[in-house]
């Protein structure tokens, strides 16, 4: 240990050995039971150092959650190419979903679990994140069901929910993928797309299911 503390390396190198530390430890014990002693043992490094480079077990966490933030959505970004039909963008990119939250399990339990359930400003940059996501999405919808509609005009908000739910379903089904033995990023993947494309299968083709009219709905 104590050669381990003594070897210098750049302090960028060292942030990163403790942020690794702590996405470990706040994703298997959570926010309130990880201990600034655990985390910089487990860094190999001293607790006054963890508290010099970044200054508080809330501002640690936070630097936690914007780098596995930032992870998930080049991931995402990075999976898709462009130029493909819709649902290849939209099947690359759920692998890449799917494949990230499964190889970093706990950065994923710090982004859906313990910075959600902690209050601000932890749940803010969650949001800042999903924003993101459901943003790249409806992008990705709407450029196709434009072109379906031979409509350049098609408001985003007509695809804006659909990217809001999709978006939602990835999210607990990615929690349930990696809490259930045996199911791949691949498996993952091709649920959501079985259960979403079908219905936006028939947006882009110009048959989107419409409810029935209130005056023939009766009340329960």
């Amino acid at each position: 240990m104590g050669a381990v503390k003594s070897k210098r390396m750049p302090r960028a190198v060292r942030e990163q050995q403790m942020l690794d530390a702590a996405v470990r430890t706040f994703g298997q014990r959570g926010y309130m039971a990880a201990s600034m002693d655990e985390i910089a043992e487990l860094a190999g490094v001293s607790k006054p150092l963890v508290y010099l480079y970044l200054n508080s077990k809330e501002d640690l966490f936070i630097a936690c959650i914007r780098r596995e933030a930032r992870a998930l959505t080049e991931a995402v970004r990075g999976g898709v190419r462009s130029g493909l039909p819709a649902d290849r963008q939209l099947w690359d990119g759920l692998r890449a979903f799917f494949g990230h939250t499964a190889q970093n399990p706990d950065g994923w339990s710090v982004l859906h679990l313990q910075a959600r359930t902690h209050g601000e400003p932890f749940a803010a940059e969650v949001t800042a994140m999903r924003a993101e996501l459901v943003a790249f999405v409806t992008q990705l919808i709407v450029v196709a069901a434009r072109a379906a509609h031979r409509d350049p005009d098609l408001p985003e908000r007509e695809v804006a929910g659909l990217a809001e739910s999709l978006v939602g379903a990835a999210e607990s089904l990615a929690a349930w993928a990696n809490a259930t033995d045996g199911v791949t990023a691949r498996q993952a993947a091709a649920t959501l797309m079985n259960f979403a494309w079908a219905g936006l299968g028939n947006l882009m083709e110009g048959h989107p299911w419409s409810p029935p009219d209130p005056a023939h709905e009766t009340s329960g």
